[in-house]
């Protein structure tokens, strides 16, 4: 009966109005803050470098070729672009100054022997989920992050010796060892796979190890810096392509065309956060000024019911709850819609070659229930107002 009272004068026109509005608001916020994270995240895991990060060199020309100009970078020239706005970082790619040879040390594996090119990087850019990163004298085996080519070239080689190949997992129990050596010394060190990298031409060891190498059996060559990585900022990788373009650098393409996908789609989606945003506040505002008219065509029913006994606590909780119920149908809806959409949108990111993970963002939910907590606290702020004005 009070419910029927307090809500007879209703224009159901502007009701519906702001709830569709909310709801459109509702469905976009939660998709773009889920996408805007996934495809953020899209990359990390599957190799050994961290988010938007690119390993970059000089490109070669004719000039380098008849060393009129050089290819290796200098000090001044990795501060220059560290000061860039749209860098997070930058910082060299160290190689081995040394001999070293790589060969497999197992008695189930024929054995493989080759020179190699090894290198180390800063451990922040490194994307390693092992607790096996770590190496100091002694230790029974330097941990290794191995470029996937050479894995396909090991196991062709043992195809060809008419040896079954072996997987990623199998890879990591094989035996191997290095061959440290300069003019006077030798040493053998026992090594270990501990990961693959698509992006890295090169065998990567921890730092120390490199550090122990080149101290001990360095040759009289000037160490030179030919490569160095750069971590980029979200959605600025346009500007960071630029760069590279006007210093003469290049980078794999494979992480170029990455670099571009993250950023490009990444930037879609701030703008369709932002636009959601502005959608679900002003339709919140919507709701709120529809129960301030409500609230004011039922002036007369108010103050009658305070005059003949109600507590305005009670009138308060009638309008709070109508309208927290409002915008929880809304926000359920658009829930319910958005599960629709990332059905169809993670059918149409896999079929573009886009992998992202399908699990649902946290914070996406997150989103929708601080939402939620901010509307209805406005909502019991302007009842209380609204009835207290009349007490």
């Amino acid at each position: 009966m009070l419910k029927k009272l307090l809500f007879k004068n209703q224009d159901k026109k502007q009701l519906i109005i702001a709830m569709i509005g909310a709801f459109m608001g509702i469905t976009f916020l939660i998709t773009s803050i889920h996408y805007l994270i996934k495809v953020n995240e899209f990359g990390e895991g599957a190799d050994i470098l961290g988010p938007n990060t690119i390993i970059v060199q000089k490109k070669v020309s004719n000039s380098s070729s008849l060393n009129l100009t050089k290819t290796d970078f200098s000090e001044s020239e990795i501060q220059k672009m560290k000061n860039e706005p749209f860098i997070e970082d930058v910082q060299p790619v160290i190689s081995n100054n040394f001999d070293v040879s790589f060969e497999t040390a197992d008695p189930m594996v024929p054995r493989f022997r080759t020179d190699v090119f090894i290198q180390t990087i800063d451990p922040e850019f490194l994307d390693v989920k092992s607790d096996k990163w770590h190496w100091k004298e002694g230790d029974e085996f330097v941990p290794i992050v191995l470029p996937r080519d050479f894995l396909v070239m090991l196991n062709t080689f043992m195809s060809a010796q008419g040896i079954p190949q072996v997987s990623d997992d199998l890879a990591k129990d094989v035996k191997f060892k290095f061959t440290l050596k300069n003019d006077t010394d030798k040493e053998w060190v026992d090594a270990r796979i501990i990961g693959f990298t698509n992006e890295v031409a090169s065998i990567l060891v921890p730092e120390s190890f490199m550090k122990y190498g080149n101290d001990k059996y360095s040759t009289e060559k000037e160490k030179k810096i030919t490569q160095i990585m750069i971590a980029g900022k979200e959605s600025e990788f346009g500007r960071v392509e630029e760069m590279l373009n006007e210093r003469g650098l290049e980078s794999k393409n494979s992480q170029m065309v990455v670099g571009r996908l993250k950023s490009m789609v990444g930037t879609l989606f701030l703008v369709v956060l932002g636009i959601s945003v502005i959608a679900v506040f002003v339709s919140g505002l919507v709701l709120i000024q529809y129960m301030q008219l409500l609230m004011s065509r039922n002036a007369y029913e108010v103050r009658t019911l305070l005059r003949i006994g109600y507590p305005p606590k009670m009138l308060i909780n009638h309008f709070f709850i109508y309208f927290v119920k409002v915008f929880g149908i809304i926000s359920a809806s658009g829930l319910a819609v958005f599960f629709i959409f990332k059905f169809f949108l993670d059918e149409m990111f896999e079929s573009g070659g886009l992998y992202i993970d399908t699990t649902l963002s946290y914070q996406s939910v997150l989103s929708l229930l601080f939402a939620y907590l901010i509307f209805s606290v406005a909502s019991y702020r302007n009842a209380q107002k609204g009835i207290f004005k009349d007490y």
